[in-house]
């Protein structure tokens, strides 16, 4: 076993435990991409990651026109090491929403919490369309980790079970402290409302946590999914793995 890099073939997640000698049948699009698209042959590379022991070199050993057969040889890397973060955002439309997993991924977010609020327009998410926008995020930006998705939670139901030693970042339209000068190691998640923001009631029931802290994104009134970027790269340079 080897953790040199390796930086040859195509690279792609695969949803079950790797391990060298392993041999495994890639799914039917994963197998069309390689033979179809790709002209992958018996004998050529390709990277494989599971979101549970790394990254890992393979060869194809079979390449059929519906699915194609690899063989797992070394392990190139080991699962990168994720900051305690979570993403806690109200669901928006299509394509924003998709664009905000996928830069989750990119950004290193260890939890992606789709959270349900009074002025959510967006009440049903296709879970596994967001997993995917994340995981072809994963692959194409050398990733070994993928974040946790969760089913949509109510934000009542998500506050009443908070985790007392985590500390929530809430991103608050009306005001707050500037976000840089409030962050600092440790667990943490950002809190982003809907498109028309938090009501009164919602807003006054996360401020009376006391693991709550209003932050400020600037003088610029940000759109949803913008705030949530910014926020995650701002708590990223100044707390997480970024300094």
């Amino acid at each position: 076993m080897t953790d040199e890099p390796v930086s040859s073939g195509p690279r792609l997640f695969v949803d079950e435990a790797l391990a060298e000698g392993a041999t495994l049948t890639l799914q039917p699009a994963q197998s069309h991409y390689l033979s179809g698209v790709m002209r992958l042959k018996p004998g050529d590379a390709l990277r494989l990651f599971d979101d549970r022991t790394g990254e890992w070199a393979a060869t194809v050993a079979e390449a059929g026109r519906k699915a194609v057969r690899v063989a797992v040889t070394a392990r190139t890397a080991p699962r990168e090491a994720v900051p305690d973060l979570w993403l806690c955002a109200a669901p928006i439309k299509r394509g924003r929403v998709d664009w905000v997993a996928e830069k989750a991924c990119e950004l290193g977010v260890a939890r992606l919490v789709p959270v349900l609020t009074r002025r959510t327009v967006v009440d049903r998410l296709n879970l596994d369309r967001l997993r995917a926008h994340m995981i072809e995020a994963a692959e194409q930006c050398e990733r070994t980790a993928l974040p946790r998705l969760d089913e949509p939670v109510a934000l009542a139901r998500l506050l009443d079970a908070w985790p007392a030693d985590r500390r929530l970042l809430f991103c608050d339209e009306e005001g707050g402290v500037p976000m840089v000068g409030a962050l600092k190691p440790g667990p943490a998640a950002i809190l982003i409302g809907p498109e028309g923001g938090f009501d009164a009631a919602e807003r006054e029931r996360i401020c009376a946590m006391p693991q709550a802290i209003g932050v400020s994104l600037g003088p610029r009134v940000l759109r949803a999914d913008t705030a949530a970027v910014a926020a995650v790269a701002l708590w990223q340079a100044a707390a997480g793995d970024w300094r």
